[in-house]
């Protein structure tokens, strides 16, 4: 907890940065979890590290609160959107809520360099080696355990086929040739089973 405390990318508000964290640290979260948090700071670094060009103090907040509210109910980025605009300093809250609710579907314009990276760094999960992978959907299906197996299944199926019919799942240079072809395979092989 300490490392995620340091990464906070304000100088000020550490409060607000407590109260994130106790959110992410629920021991109700499966996935959405303070590692999921850890790892998306770490591809946003990997990401700067490579040449990609973001707003950093913004985007890292966006990492911060795309996740704040997760509870496998509908609108979760949308409640984490509204905590970021009325918690933030009004000089970056609104692209940070904006930010926020592109993950939901993590479509972001070509254009839109802050989008593309938060979506890229939130998505790198899919990616991952297989034993890393395995936990990521078995870590998922903690949070959906609320759901039947079949519904899950099908659920599930959908979101996989959504991911897997994009021209790119990943929209940076750096994303796309690091990440692509891995996380395809991931993706299809879940699918099959």
């Amino acid at each position: 907890m300490t490392e995620l405390r340091e990464r906070w990318p304000l100088d000020d508000r550490h409060a607000l940065r407590d109260e994130l964290l106790a959110a992410y640290a629920d021991p109700s979260r499966g996935y959405h979890d303070t590692r999921h948090l850890t790892e998306v700071l770490d591809r946003l670094d990997e990401l700067a590290a490579a040449g990609e060009d973001f707003d950093r103090v913004a985007v890292v907040l966006a990492a911060w609160f795309h996740d704040g509210v997760y509870d496998g109910r509908p609108a979760a980025e949308e409640r984490s959107a509204q905590w970021a605009e009325q918690a933030l300093p009004p000089d970056v809250a609104a692209e940070v809520a904006r930010l926020v609710r592109m993950t939901e579907h993590h479509r972001p314009d070509e254009s839109d360099r802050n989008g593309r990276a938060l979506s890229d760094a939130d998505l790198a999960i899919l990616a991952a080696g297989p034993e890393r992978y395995a936990k990521y959907v078995a870590a998922v299906r903690r949070e959906y355990a609320h759901v039947s197996d079949a519904d899950f299944a099908t659920g599930r199926g959908l979101v996989l086929r959504d991911l897997l019919a994009k021209p790119a799942l990943f929209q940076t240079r750096h994303g796309h040739d690091a990440w692509e072809a891995t996380a395809r395979a991931n993706l299809l092989a879940e699918l099959a089973l």
